[in-house]
């Protein structure tokens, strides 16, 4: 089957923009903190602020949008630069495709590149996501930070080992992911809300995004113990005064 959409190549006067969206719905169940755990303070400040001072960095980007539960305030309070879309839904599947939907209302194209990130990845970098569209804004696909696994992979049965699996062509799925955002549309609402990330949804259409080689530092804060790991990285950038 053939790598493009088939939308692409998008018939346009006008030339692609970069969006970010972030998805900032979610309650965090696994973080065992006392609220959403993206607006858990690290560092000095909530966690999704260190997010999108990154995306702020990549002069770039057009806009970021922020997808929140419809009873979310916490940016009410702020003075903010921000597009802020209380349209959460109750997947994460569903929050992005309402983001990608208020997006168009704010006057973004089809044809336009989205950048899908998760708000507590607070540890990516402006660099990281330039790379990102760098190697992606010519594709006819579009593509993902993602790392290669350092780690001997092992199957389970019931608790013991079944296997030893090949690393050699396994990578670890990281965000910023990015695609047109209608091609993106198009894959989410075929493939419904059971994925977890978009490029899940363009390769159950038969497509095959581009692997961007990440970082180690640009997890996922999912687990207790990460917030001290997040916390420390985040310190240890700051330049000592």
């Amino acid at each position: 089957m053939s790598d493009q959409p088939a939308n692409f190549p998008f018939n346009s006067s006008s030339p692609a923009r970069f969006w970010a969206l972030l998805p900032c719905a979610g309650i965090g169940s696994r973080a065992g903190s006392n609220g959403p755990k993206q607006y858990q303070p690290l560092a000095g400040r909530p966690m999704v602020m260190h997010t999108l001072a990154a995306f702020a960095g990549v002069t770039r980007i057009t806009n970021i949008a922020v997808v929140v539960a419809a009873d979310d305030d916490f940016f009410e309070s702020m003075e903010t630069t921000y597009l802020i879309a209380a349209c959460g839904g109750s997947t994460r599947a569903g929050s992005v495709f309402n983001g990608l939907k208020f997006l168009l209302d704010q006057g973004a194209a089809a044809h336009d590149w989205v950048l899908v990130h998760d708000a507590a990845r607070c540890l990516i970098t402006s660099g990281q996501i330039s790379a990102l569209i760098d190697a992606c804004a010519a594709d006819e696909v579009g593509g993902l930070l993602a790392h290669k696994l350092p780690d001997t992979l092992k199957s389970e049965v019931a608790g013991r080992v079944a296997g030893t699996l090949d690393r050699g062509d396994k990578w670890l799925a990281q965000t910023p992911q990015m695609f047109r955002i209608g091609a993106l549309m198009d894959a989410l609402k075929q493939a419904g809300d059971k994925v977890t990330d978009e490029s899940s949804a363009m390769e159950a259409m038969g497509f095959r995004p581009k692997l961007v080689p990440g970082s180690a530092q640009n997890f996922k804060v999912t687990y207790p113990e990460d917030f001290a790991l997040a916390e420390a990285v985040l310190r240890a950038r700051v330049p000592a005064v």
